[in-house]
């Protein structure tokens, strides 16, 4: 599989999110015929716990003597990837990263996951920067989820659009992390 072909994807996927979020917000409660507003952060963090728990299963799937994993250089063009462990590395920084300067307690430096070495370490890692992001996405209001905030693309991210990145990095690497168990023939958890 080309993992090339999957990249523009994640803009759609990641503008089909942003798109439910105001669905979600303007949801109707059929049995009282009110409006009910549901947080923006309870939508995304129910969106963000699906992804979590297929990306831990991937994570944990793989068993540690392949954390070093690295497609063949043929066929496709694998000269240069992350080994699957760093993929797992990678996601863990990112969580963080996404959401630095929230305030949000329990960041880890990036670089304390980039020395990680065993899959016990990563996976707590894993896990820890997943809570990390629940709890970032936790604290999105209606009235600060579209507030300006650093980070990519600049000048025009807010906490709704961070959030959003985020899943969609997530499920980007999932399909990596799933690409590198069927190469071991590992059947992901999710497809079970």
């Amino acid at each position: 599989m080309n993992l090339r072909r999957l990249l523009p994807a994640v803009p759609c996927l990641a503008l089909a999110l942003l798109l439910a979020v105001p669905a979600a917000l303007s949801a109707q409660a059929s049995s009282a015929g009110e409006s009910k507003t549901i947080a923006p952060g309870d939508s995304l963090n129910a969106l963000l716990g699906m992804l979590e728990h297929e990306v831990v299963g991937a994570a944990d799937a793989m068993p540690a003597d392949k954390y070093d994993f690295v497609p063949p250089a043929t066929p496709g063009d694998f000269k240069g990837v992350r080994s699957f462990g760093s993929q797992v590395k990678h996601l863990a920084e990112s969580n963080y990263e996404f959401f630095q300067g929230w305030g949000i307690p329990g960041a880890a430096d990036p670089k304390t996951i980039e020395a990680l070495k065993s899959k016990e370490d990563i996976m707590r890692a894993l896990r820890d920067s997943y809570a990390y992001a629940h709890a970032a996405v936790s604290s999105i209001t209606p009235e600060n989820a579209f507030q300006a905030m650093p980070g990519p693309p600049k000048g025009k991210a807010t906490r709704v659009s961070l959030a959003t990145f985020c899943l969609a990095h997530s499920m980007d690497h999932y399909g990596q992390l799933v690409e590198y168990l069927r190469m071991n023939s590992i059947i992901p958890p999710a497809s079970r």
